[in-house]
């Protein structure tokens, strides 16, 4: 839904049984798999507001790349 609200997200979704390297690569044990920009990763379905953070959490609260993520 943030991909469809905001030109600023994108999202891809992934069926990890025709991609074994990206299931491999992401540990994917559980679905659904998120992951945030390499640096933040959940696996199950979230409230919200917990997205939401952990979506922050992997931008900055600014909505610029973390400290870390600039390093990458």
């Amino acid at each position: 839904m943030m991909a469809i609200a905001s030109d600023k997200v994108s999202s891809d979704v992934i069926e990890v049984s025709e991609f074994p390297h990206i299931a491999q690569r992401y540990q994917v044990y559980a679905v659904p798999k998120t992951v945030i920009n390499d640096t933040v990763q959940f696996e199950g379905a979230v409230p919200e507001t917990a997205f939401t953070q952990a979506v922050e959490q992997a931008v900055g609260a600014n909505g610029q790349p973390s400290r870390d993520q600039e390093a990458t």
